[in-house]
């Protein structure tokens, strides 16, 4: 019997996984990471909602300045921050504190840790993160959970074709798999409205970036992500594996207009979906909580 796509388990190591959640970025939100959130924030001019409170997901590797995008269009709302490793928590705050003489500090509002109330946010802004989840199923049911009835998720992530120049290279010259599978958008949608979402609404963009040197490519590779794939290399490599990595780049990946340039294909999904009021299925006797009572009494969308 087939399986369905959004069950199938997915092709990433936990432990590796959670490794690379621990890791603090060196240098700051990943330049990608910041243009992804600032077209992702561009796209919040089609919704009409307009969120009392939001909150953002991981804004340390997320992007930091994307959050300040987002404070700034909904300067009125309350928001939050939530660092789901305890480990980052006082680096995120450190990096989101604007000093006194910033115009920050009346630019939007300031950024709360607390939990939120326990009948959420009427928007959760999750950039960049779904795609490193070694259970992301999981992920998307907390998600869930932290939204109000009528509130809205918006997130993006990274999607199969990403790198696939990269991972030719690798299946070309016999190596094990250049990265863990990403998961199509539609598989996405319906992982949403399994989680609990309406109205699921994906589109996808790819973006080509290209470099001068193999050493620039790899190094921002690593500001990106890791490879999480369970089958890939089990050890160290050594000095004459990463020269012919090196070597092969720009001829199996070449940029437009050669001249040893690098090129390599991002694919980025862009996911947006509402939390419609719950729905309980009664039987002679039901048990329905307070939240969801509230919840049932409530009619309309912030701003709508």
């Amino acid at each position: 019997m087939a399986t369905d796509p959004a069950r199938r388990p997915p092709t990433i190591d936990p432990t590796a996984a959670a490794r690379w959640r621990r890791l603090a970025p060196a240098e700051g939100s990943p330049w990608l990471h910041e243009e992804i959130g600032r077209r992702m924030e561009d796209r919040l001019q089609w919704i009409k909602a307009q969120p009392r409170t939001w909150a953002d997901w991981a804004p340390l590797r997320g992007g930091l300045e994307a959050h300040e995008l987002v404070a700034r269009r909904y300067r009125d709302a309350a928001s939050y921050v939530i660092e789901p490793e305890a480990a980052l928590a006082a680096k995120t705050g450190e990096a989101l504190a604007a000093p006194w003489w910033s115009a920050r500090r009346w630019q939007g509002g300031k950024a709360r840790f607390d939990a939120p109330s326990e009948d959420g946010v009427d928007l959760l802004w999750a950039n960049m993160s779904l795609h490193m989840a070694a259970d992301p199923e999981a992920l998307i049911s907390q998600w869930h959970k932290l939204v109000a009835t009528d509130g809205f998720l918006m997130f993006s992530c990274l999607g199969p074709d990403t790198v696939r120049e990269l991972r030719a290279l690798h299946a070309r010259l016999g190596w094990p798999a250049a990265g863990h599978e990403y998961t199509d958008m539609h598989d996405w949608g319906d992982m949403l409205v399994h989680a609990g979402f309406a109205e699921p609404v994906m589109d996808m963009e790819r973006i080509v970036l290209t470099w001068a040197t193999p050493e620039a490519a790899l190094a921002e590779l690593r500001t990106l992500g890791r490879n999480l794939h369970p089958g890939r290399f089990p050890a160290l490599r050594g000095k004459a594996w990463h020269k012919a990595l090196k070597g092969a780049l720009p001829e199996l990946a070449p940029a437009e207009g050669g001249n040893g340039h690098i090129a390599l294909t991002f694919e980025v999904i862009y996911g947006h979906a509402f939390k419609p009021t719950p729905r309980v299925s009664l039987s002679a006797e039901s048990a329905v909580s307070l939240r969801e009572m509230r919840s049932m009494l409530q009619r309309g969308r912030p701003g709508a």
